[in-house]
């Protein structure tokens, strides 16, 4: 980043502040939702429904809330999303059953889904072009380091304070991260000009629909979060019926999480160099590879290994599509290209935990992970074919 401008690299760095703060502070509350959740005498089933409140509204919403930024700014959605987040954690502690836990998880996922394509077309705004796989390599790999450390935190606070206090520390974070965003961040920000806000959803949906750089991104998306969903799933389980304890699993999941993250920032610079879609193809083919390895083998060395090139594979990959994904509309759009984006990763991770366990039953982890690799494998071909259809590289990006 030492290249870009300094007011540019500086809005990259605050974006990349907040990012981390936040995702930090919500995923702290991962490990300990469920105990919480149980405490509060929620079963099985229940607690599985307070995470698909979050995961559907995060989900769906992902879309109107990225053409809200477009056609109202970012700065109003990134408060507002932080605001939301920073309330719902704030209020579990105080819910009295299963039923409000999901109410309030569904707020969350509100707050969620406003801020994230918001921020990540932020970045898209104050990075140049040529840089854009350098902004999210440094950005996702900010966020990726919350979501790594937070469930650690959360487990060691809820240890030595009590379940509830770290839903008030989640959301002490999150509304740090809202005052970074209210002092730092610029009062104007990028937005649509008049003209184009009025141009319904509908017809804003249309014109992206109609580019098929933004779709084949999209289907890479959506192929690679289903083996990640696959992953963060049922690695766990099949590693408990190889007799591995839930230590062997952190390992195994550290090995996955350190290789995503640390490799994000030198291939997001690559990425800057090559063509986008070519570099998501190789990360995304790395990717299925290993997550059918991971069904073949076993132990915690091997494992480990299969999930350190699965992040690998991601790590390349996801830095280069949401680069591409950023590049290939236009900026008044970009909002609700980056909600399109980031409901693929939630519809992707959905599909896969919905579908793959009634498959497992039937055919054991092995052949599970080996068939998930394969669904993977297969979208990111479509994708590649799809990318590589359209002859020229700004297809979209011009498009207004």
């Amino acid at each position: 980043m030492e290249s870009q401008p300094p007011h540019h690299a500086r809005q990259v760095l605050i974006g990349c502040g907040i990012g981390l703060v936040c995702f930090l502070g919500t995923y702290m509350r991962i490990p300990v939702l469920p105990l919480f959740a149980a405490s509060r005498g929620a079963g099985t089933d229940q607690v599985g429904m307070i995470n698909a409140a979050f995961m559907l509204s995060a989900g769906f919403l992902a879309i109107p809330a990225g053409l809200l930024s477009d056609r109202l700014g970012r700065r109003p959605m990134l408060l507002g999303g932080l605001l939301l987040m920073s309330v719902s954690s704030l209020l579990i502690p105080l819910s009295t059953g299963p039923l409000a836990m999901a109410a309030i998880y569904l707020l969350f996922g509100i707050g969620l889904a406003a801020f994230t394509p918001t921020m990540m077309s932020f970045i898209a705004d104050v990075a140049p072009r040529s840089q854009l796989g350098r902004a999210y390599s440094w950005y996702t790999t900010a966020v990726y380091l919350g979501m790594t450390f937070g469930p650690a935190a959360g487990g060691l606070l809820g240890r030595a304070w009590g379940l509830g206090q770290v839903f008030l520390v989640s959301g002490g974070l999150i509304f740090l991260a809202f005052l970074i965003s209210h002092v730092f961040l610029p009062k104007r920000m990028i937005h649509s000009r008049a003209k184009e806000r009025k141009i319904s959803l509908r017809s804003s949906l249309s014109i992206l629909l109609h580019n098929h750089r933004l779709l084949a991104g999209l289907l890479g998306t959506l192929g690679g979060c289903f083996g990640f969903g696959m992953f963060v799933t049922f690695l766990p389980l099949h590693a408990k019926a190889q007799g591995l304890d839930a230590g062997h699993v952190g390992i195994v999941f550290a090995a996955q999480a350190l290789a995503n993250a640390l490799l994000r920032i030198p291939f997001g610079r690559l990425s800057d160099r090559l063509d986008r879609g070519l570099t998501s193809f190789a990360g995304l083919i790395v990717f299925g590879i290993a997550l059918g390895m991971t069904g073949m083998f076993s132990g915690v060395v091997i494992l480990s290994a299969c999930a350190a090139l699965l992040g690998l594979g991601m790590g390349v990959g996801f830095t280069a599509l949401g680069a591409l994904v950023a590049e290939v509309v236009s900026q008044e759009q970009r909002g609700l290209a980056m909600g399109l984006y980031n409901s693929c990763i939630y519809l992707g991770m959905m599909l896969s935990s919905a579908t793959m366990g009634g498959m497992i039953r039937v055919i054991g982890f092995r052949n599970g992970f080996i068939l998930a690799g394969a669904i993977s494998l297969t979208l990111t071909l479509v994708f590649f074919v799809l990318y590589r259809s359209v002859s020229d590289p700004a297809q979209g990006a011009q498009a207004a």
